[in-house]
């Protein structure tokens, strides 16, 4: 494809998190270094909020990565669980060893003891949640409930919910209050402004080995931020189709007219969902617009 003729060592603009491609805007560092300053501080409970596609995953697993040996950790990457395959989800994950016959006050009561034993060993566990908007409010209430395992001076586990904004909507539901008030730090990822896309894309191409100068012009990076709204997985999309567009013309530059093409492609078939809210609402009141016309002519007769 075009990697050779770009003369990459890795496609840039790839879908899939990899933390090697971690770019340090300001809004994604700052929520980087507000979950460790939480995290070595022993906070209970830690949310991040982002739009989709504004990078959370890549960010919970440059979390994940960054954690020495002092941290024992849980990872749920599809939390669509009931509260009983949370639990036993979460003991696997932390390496808890149990029964499959247990009951549920059972395998609560090994993981409470597993986690003593971890904290008397001088081990800290943390439940990392992503998606965490798919809980269920069961499930939620599950979650919340891990949090009371607690010494007297320390939590047993802290827990961080990476999530779309749907998350906020449901804690701020009266049944959820309570989960609500045990957040005791929230960030919410900002998406990247014109700046931020400039560096965005340099930093992806410097990682995939790119060294011949920019590679997009000023009017491509500009029509990309406007298409993009400065959502990462949306310039990700947008920047590997504008380059099989100029693989195909053999240019080596990628132009407006690359980023025009990729942009038809990705967005003729699909009327975001608010433009065609907007779009049926006109046609229902240009229809009653019309009906109420026939009718006065029909009432004049």
């Amino acid at each position: 494809m075009y990697q050779e003729f770009f003369q990459f060592q890795a496609l840039p603009f790839s879908l899939t998190p990899n933390i090697n491609f971690f770019c340090q805007l300001k809004g994604h560092q700052e929520a980087f270094s507000t979950l460790q300053f939480c995290i070595q501080s022993g906070e209970g409970f830690i949310k991040i909020i982002g739009e989709v596609g504004s990078g959370k995953t890549l960010l919970c697993r440059k979390l994940l990565e960054s954690l020495d040996d002092q941290y024992v950790t849980a990872y749920i990457p599809n939390p669509d669980l009931s509260p009983a395959e949370i639990r036993k989800a979460v003991a696997r994950e932390l390496g808890l060893e149990f029964d499959s016959t247990h009951d549920q006050h059972e395998l609560l009561s090994s993981l409470n003891q597993y986690l003593i034993s971890l904290n008397a060993a001088g081990k800290r566990a943390i439940l990392i949640i992503d998606e965490a908007q798919a809980l269920k409010d069961e499930s939620l209430e599950t979650v919340r409930l891990l949090t009371n395992l607690e010494t007297q001076h320390s939590k047993l586990i802290q827990v961080v919910l990476f999530g779309q904004p749907e998350l906020d909507e449901r804690l701020s539901k009266p049944h959820l209050r309570q989960l609500k008030q045990r957040i005791t730090f929230s960030y919410r990822l900002p998406l990247m402004n014109r700046d931020d896309l400039d560096t965005y894309l340099y930093h992806r191409l410097a990682v995939a080995g790119y060294t011949q100068g920019q590679l997009f012009t000023k009017k491509a990076r500009n029509l990309l931020f406007k298409s993009s709204q400065g959502v990462p997985r949306i310039v990700n999309v947008l920047s590997h189709k504008a380059l099989l567009v100029a693989y195909g013309r053999g240019a080596k530059l990628i132009d407006h007219k690359a980023v025009k093409i990729a942009i038809q492609d990705t967005f003729a078939v699909k009327i975001s969902n608010w433009k065609f809210n907007l779009l049926l609402a006109f046609s229902v009141l240009i229809l009653l617009f019309i009906s109420v016309l026939i009718l006065d002519s029909f009432g004049s007769l």
